[in-house]
Formats: structure tokens, sequence, C-alpha cells
């Protein structure tokens, strides 16, 4: 008798390690489907981390990877270490120094200037980013040696808060918009406070509702795999909706939700719901007057 293995559509939140790319994590989340001997599915991430950052990286699975883009555009949160005195080309430790000062900021200095970087600023993305320049990625120009000149842009820092300072760094907490980046941050409080920095330490703590303490190692992720216990690591996919307002619907609404049909006077509010039946996902809908349309179907 052979028994079926059904994809476990969800999201693994993995505790990214130091030196590993998103793509990379995605590809190890690949392999352990694989290991586990469950059906090819399609996997992604849903945000960006730098192989020098770690923490909070959720991976996608099956249907979930509808999904990543509104992960994308999630608020997150960050815990960074800037090092004072040298600034790099990179704006982190693995670039050149470019730039040094013999000003060391005091604690009440660093304390006294996070006031001027919270609430909207504009800040211009390092050279070392995946921002496209006529088609190409900034950091394959900046690496090429060519001079990378990119447009400042408007974030979002929710809030901003030191939380040690030893010798010559400072670590600090940043809760931030989508498009908002760290290294940019950090170079910009150093020059504000008339030095320069780079950042040494970067770790995502949370992004959207995936936290820390949902995270897990790539070797408890082999474990599992091996194991063949991987679907208990799998994390349903509404947990990326927790902000989304559910909406249920009856055998005959689900049904013409799924063949793409609009639904008219349904009482709810107008916005933004995830169209529910018998608690299974069946779309995220835009409600306007009564009026019901798929944004992003699931076929579960």
């Amino acid at each position: 008798m052979t028994v079926s293995v059904s994809v476990p559509h969800g999201w693994i939140v993995l505790d990214k390690p130091h030196g590993l790319g998103s793509t990379q994590a995605v590809s190890a989340v690949k392999r352990a489907l694989r290991t586990a001997g469950l059906p090819k599915a399609k996997v992604g991430h849903g945000g960006t981390l730098d192989p020098l950052a770690t923490g909070v990286l959720p991976i996608a699975i099956g249907e979930a990877t509808k999904l990543c883009g509104r992960m994308l555009d999630a608020s997150k949160v960050y815990d960074f270490t800037v090092h004072f005195g040298a600034e790099t080309d990179s704006l982190d430790l693995e670039g050149d120094v470019i730039s040094t000062s013999d000003v060391r900021p005091t604690r009440a200095a660093v304390e006294a200037v996070l006031a001027q970087f919270t609430g909207p600023i504009s800040q211009v993305p390092p050279a070392y980013s995946a921002i496209k320049v006529d088609g190409q990625r900034a950091y394959d120009l900046a690496r090429a040696g060519e001079e990378v000149v990119l447009k400042a842009r408007d974030v979002i820092i929710h809030d901003l808060t030191l939380r040690d300072m030893v010798d010559q760094a400072a670590t600090l907490r940043a809760y931030v918009s989508k498009g908002t980046y760290i290294r940019s941050l950090a170079r910009d409080i150093a020059r504000a406070l008339g030095t320069v920095g780079h950042v040494t330490m970067l770790r995502r703590v949370k992004a959207g509702p995936f936290v820390l303490e949902n995270a897990i190692s790539l070797d408890i992720l082999d474990e599992h795999a091996r194991a063949q216990s991987l679907g208990d690591l799998v994390l349903p996919l509404r947990t990326a909706l927790v902000d989304i307002p559910a909406l249920a619907l009856d055998t005959g609404q689900a049904a013409a939700l799924r063949q793409g049909r609009v639904l008219s006077g349904v009482a709810a509010p107008d916005g933004l719901h995830l169209a529910t039946w018998d608690d299974v996902p069946v779309a995220l809908v835009d409600v306007l007057g009564g009026t019901v349309k798929v944004d992003r179907g699931f076929n579960l």
C-alpha cells in the first residue's frame, strides 16, 4: 500500500547563519524537502538578508510562496553594531577602509543623535546593494571598480534605541519600514556624530509576524528532514497574515471564489481579508461595498 505524502504549505523560519546567502538558504530547504521524501514544491524567501547578516529569514513552501511579496513589504527589526573610526566601501566588515576618524562619540552623544533618525528619513542605499543600475546590480558594478551613484529613498524608522556601548562600538535596535538599509543608517549615524563608522554585526530579530523565537538552525532543519518530521517545523500559511481579518465562507461562496468569480452582497467591512472555508485559506480577497474579488487564490 502506497502512502500519499503531501507538500506542507507554509513557512519554515530559519535563523540564517553568517556567510549564507538568502538564495542558499532556499536551496537548503529544498534539499531538506527531498531528504524528507516530500514532493517537489515551490520554495521562496520572504526578504533578503546579506551573507554578513544573521537571524530571521522566513522561507515559504508551496502555496505560501504567493505571500513572499507581502513579506518583502513587511516592517522588520534589526540589532546591529556600529564600529566608529573607520568607514568601508561596503559599509560593513567585508569592505576596504576608505575613510578614518579619530573622533569617538560618547554614549550620551549617541543617544542624543538617534532622534534625528527616527520617523520618516531619506537615505542613500549602499553602493554594495542589489539595486539595479542600467540593468546591472549595483554590487556587481561596485566590485568591478565602477563608481556607483544611487538616488536617495524615503524610508521610515519606527523606533531606534541604543542597547549597548563598548569601547569604540555602539549596538542599536532599529524597527524599520521596507526598503531600509541598516548599513546606510549606520553610516549616517556615524557621520552625524562627526565621525565615520561601519557595521560589524547585523542580526534580524523580527520580519513581519515572524520572530527569532520561531527560528531554527540549519542543523535542526537537517535533523528533522532525516527523521522525516519536517512538517513539525512548518508554520501555517496564514501565519504571515495575522494582521488580516478572516472572512468565513460557505461552501458555495468558496467554490465561486476558487473559480475566480466575484461575490456580491457580502456583509464585511471594506479592505483586504483572508477568505476561509472550514478554516482552510481559500484566497486573499478585496472587499469593497459588499463585493468580494480575489486578490490571490490558494490551491489548498
